[in-house]
C-alpha cells in the first residue's frame, strides 16, 4: 500500500499531538493489570531494583514494593522527538502533489 499526501498529513498530526501530549504530561500512573502486565514481562513486583533496572522511569506508587500501582515517566526527549517526526512528515506532506 502506497501512502498519500492526505496519509502523511494525518499520521504527521497525530504524531505531533502525541509529542505534545508527552511533553505536557510529567507521568502517567498505570492502573493494577497494566502494573501486573509490565511486572510479568520486565520484572518481578518482589524485587524493586530489577523492575527499575530493566525500566528506569517505571516507579512505585504508594509505600513499599506490594503496590498495585505504578508510575511511567517519560524522558524529556521523546516529546520533543515525537513533535519533530510529526513536523517533518506534515511539512513533507505539503510538498508532495495532491491526489487525483
Amino acid at each position: 500500500m502506497e501512502l498519500n499526501r492526505n496519509q502523511y498529513f494525518l499520521i504527521g498530526i497525530v504524531v505531533v499531538l502525541l509529542g505534545v501530549q508527552l511533553r505536557m504530561v510529567d507521568a502517567y500512573v498505570l492502573n493494577a493489570p497494566t502494573t501486573k502486565f509490565v511486572v510479568d514481562k520486565f520484572g518481578s513486583a518482589d524485587k524493586q531494583a530489577a523492575a527499575n533496572a530493566t525500566i528506569p522511569s517505571l516507579e512505585t506508587v504508594g509505600s513499599g514494593a506490594s503496590s498495585s500501582m505504578r508510575t511511567v515517566k517519560p524522558p524529556v526527549w521523546a516529546g520533543w522527538a515525537a513533535i519533530s517526526i510529526g513536523a517533518v512528515l506534515v511539512l513533507h506532506s505539503l510538498a508532495m502533489p495532491r491526489p487525483g
